[in-house]
This record gives structure tokens, C-alpha cells and sequence, in this order.
């Protein structure tokens, strides 16, 4: 994986941790917009791994 989509998939897993730790920290459900923005993460997370795995098996075929 380039160092960059490392460093965003790290950036984006710490963002959405920080998220999810937040809403521990309160008693009864989590605000919706809340739910939305980790789910987002996920999503974007997600998307950034399956970019890194095209690189790795574009560079496996190239090299």
C-alpha cells in the first residue's frame, strides 16, 4: 500500500474510532448524525482499501 493511502486509511480509522469512543462515553442511543458519520467512515474506509489492494495487484502484475 503507497504511503499515502496508508496514512488516509489510518487518518480515516482514527477519525471514526474517535467517533465511536465519543458516543461510549454517553448513556442511551447515540445522535443519529452521529451514526451516519461513522457509517460514512466505514464506507470511505472501506473504498480506500479496495483502491489499495487494485494498486497492490496492478503493481504484483507489473513487477
Amino acid at each position: 500500500m503507497s504511503d499515502k493511502l496508508n496514512a488516509l486509511l489510518n487518518r480515516l480509522k482514527s477519525q471514526q474510532r474517535d467517533l465511536i469512543l465519543a458516543m461510549a462515553e454517553h448513556d442511551g442511543m447515540a445522535a443519529g448524525s452521529a451514526l451516519r458519520q461513522v457509517a460514512e467512515l466505514e464506507n470511505v474506509i472501506a473504498a480506500v482499501e479496495a483502491v489499495a489492494d487494485e494498486e497492490a495487484n496492478r503493481e504484483r502484475k507489473s513487477g
